[in-house]
C-alpha cells in the first residue's frame, strides 16, 4: 500500500520485484505520468536510457513524476488495469520540487538522429543537421521525446517510408511525436488520438511548435469519424491494448496500406501478431533491447 502526500510535484515510486521495469515504466507513462526514471538501489537514476543502453540492475525502482493535482488513487486503478492485477507492486509517494525535475531532464535530453534525415531536438538547443527534418520537442510535455525503444523504433519506421501525401493516424499519440514526425516527412493529414485530455493539449503545443498544426487533427477515440480509413496507421501502445483494438485497427487501415504496431515485448509478439494475422501480412520483425516493432500491409480482401 503507498502512503499518502501532497506537494508540488508527485512522485510515485514502484519496485521492480514481480513487474519487468519496463511494464511499469509504460504502465506509469500511460497512467499520466509527466516523466519516468528507472533507479537501482544506490539510487543512480537513469532517464529512459538511449538506445542500446539497457541497466542490468538487480533491483530496480522506477518512479513517475505526477503533477501536484493529480487523483492517486485515480492513478493506481490505472496501474492496476495496466498491470493486469488486483494489487500494485510496492510503492511509496513523495514530494519532488520542480526545478529539480526540469533540470535533469534538460541536462540529460540532447538532439537524436533516427534513420537518416529524421531528429529529435530540445527546443533550447540548435538542430546539428541544417538540411534534415528536426522536430523541436520538449521532454516532460508527455510520453514521447524519441528516447524509449519504442518509439525510437517508429521515429525509424517513419523515417524509412515514403509519406508524402498519405493519411496517418497516430492512435496513442501521447506527446504527438510520431504523428508531427509524419507531418514533417510529407503526410497531407494526421490524426492524433489519445485517451488522456493533457496528452492532447501537450500534442496540440507540439504539433504548434513545430509548425503542422494544420495537418494534424487532435480527437478522442470517439470523436473519431466512424468512417475514417488512413494509408498508415501507427500503435505504440501496449500489447493488450493493441490485441482488443484490432477489429478497430483493422478497418481504419485502406487495402494496401501499412500498419505499425510498437510497445510490445518479446513474449507477447506472437499474441499480437495472430491477433491482426486475419486482415495483414508482416514483413520481419524489427527489434531494439527487449521491444518490437510489427509492420504489416492490409490485404485486399
Amino acid at each position: 500500500m503507498c502512503d499518502d502526500a501532497t506537494a508540488p510535484w508527485l512522485q510515485l515510486t514502484l519496485e521492480a520485484i514481480d513487474h519487468a521495469p519496463e511494464q511499469l515504466e509504460d504502465a506509469l507513462l500511460l497512467a499520466g505520468a509527466l516523466a519516468v526514471t528507472l533507479e537501482d538501489a544506490g539510487d543512480q537514476p537513469v532517464l529512459e536510457p538511449p538506445p542500446g543502453a539497457t541497466p542490468l540492475w538487480a533491483h530496480t525502482r522506477v518512479t513517475g513524476l505526477f503533477d501536484a493535482q493529480t487523483d492517486i488513487e485515480v492513478v493506481k486503478g490505472r496501474l492496476r488495469r495496466f498491470l493486469h492485477g488486483s494489487v500494485l507492486p510496492e510503492c511509496r509517494l513523495t514530494e519532488l520540487e520542480e526545478r529539480d525535475w526540469v533540470r535533469v531532464w534538460l541536462e540529460h535530453f540532447h538532439p537524436m538522429r533516427f534513420g537518416r534525415r529524421l531528429w529529435v531536438c530540445p527546443t533550447h538547443q540548435i538542430p546539428p543537421d541544417p538540411t534534415g527534418v528536426t522536430i523541436r520537442l520538449d521532454p516532460g510535455l508527455a510520453f514521447g521525446t524519441g528516447t524509449h525503444p519504442t518509439t525510437a523504433l517508429c521515429l525509424e519506421w517513419l523515417d524509412g517510408v515514403p509519406l508524402d501525401g498519405r493519411t496517418v493516424l497516430d492512435y496513442g499519440c501521447g506527446s504527438g511525436i510520431l504523428a508531427i514526425a509524419a507531418a514533417k516527412l510529407g503526410a497531407r493529414k494526421v490524426w492524433a488520438v489519445d485517451i488522456d485530455p493533457q496528452a492532447l493539449l501537450a500534442s496540440d503545443d507540439n504539433a504548434d511548435e513545430n509548425g503542422v498544426e494544420d495537418r494534424i487533427k487532435l480527437a478522442g477515440p470517439a470523436a473519431l469519424p466512424e468512417a475514417l480509413t488512413v494509408d498508415v496507421l501507427l500503435a505504440n501502445i501496449l500489447a493488450g491494448v493493441l490485441v482488443r483494438l484490432a477489429p478497430e485497427f483493422s478497418r481504419r487501415v485502406r487495402p494496401g496500406g501499412r500498419l505499425v504496431l510498437s510497445g510490445i515485448l518479446e513474449p507477447h509478439v506472437e499474441a499480437v501478431r495472430e491477433a491482426f494475422l486475419g486482415d495483414f501480412v508482416f514483413d520481419p520483425i524489427r527489434r531494439r533491447e527487449d521491444w518490437v516493432l510489427l509492420d504489416g500491409v492490409r490485404r485486399d480482401s
